[in-house]
């Protein structure tokens, strides 16, 4: 199907407590659903998946990060999500906690979750069916699959690339 393609990051991020930060988002695509902050790749800029994930935690969340605080878990092609585009997306595990929960933006207002009550939140489908489950089982490790995901037709995963990162601690 020829729909745009879009790059895109997604940065999880915890609080001092373990509680992981989501932001209610107020644009589509998520409206109205909970997820981890991130955004879009400046492609016209040559801006690398770590450089996105920086700029997008600073901006979003004030926290101060770089690459080094950064830890590349997963990698997730989804072709035709909500039917309006394509998305390659780099799932990033942040090593640096939130002192306090950040100020509201345009994008929406955030929250802070533990794990468990994640699970109970209006979260896109996508995130419930294939994001999450791959950071709880993935976030020290590396996944790289594609997922098939037309609206109408059931979600389809096909990985790509697995394995344990045996210096990372569980």
């Amino acid at each position: 199907m020829a729909l745009p393609f879009k790059i895109s990051v997604l940065v999880f991020i915890k609080d001092r407590d373990g509680r992981h930060l989501l932001i209610r988002r107020r644009k589509a695509p998520n409206l109205n659903c909970w997820s981890p902050i991130g955004g879009k790749l400046e492609m016209a800029t040559g801006e690398s998946p770590f450089e996105c994930a920086v700029r997008e935690t600073g901006e979003e969340t004030g926290l101060s990060i770089t690459a080094a605080d950064l830890h590349l878990f997963g990698m997730i092609s989804e072709r035709g999500y909500e039917g309006t585009g394509h998305w390659l997306m780099f799932l990033f595990d942040c090593h640096k906690c939130l002192a306090s929960l950040p100020v509201e933006i345009d994008e929406g207002h955030f929250g802070l979750f533990d794990r468990a009550g994640i699970d109970s939140l209006e979260l896109p489908p996508s995130d419930r069916t294939l994001v999450w489950p791959v950071y709880d089982a993935h976030r020290h490790s590396f996944l790289a699959y594609r997922a098939e995901c037309a609206p109408g037709q059931m979600l389809a995963m096909t990985v790509e690339e697995s394995h344990l990162s045996p210096h990372l601690e569980p």
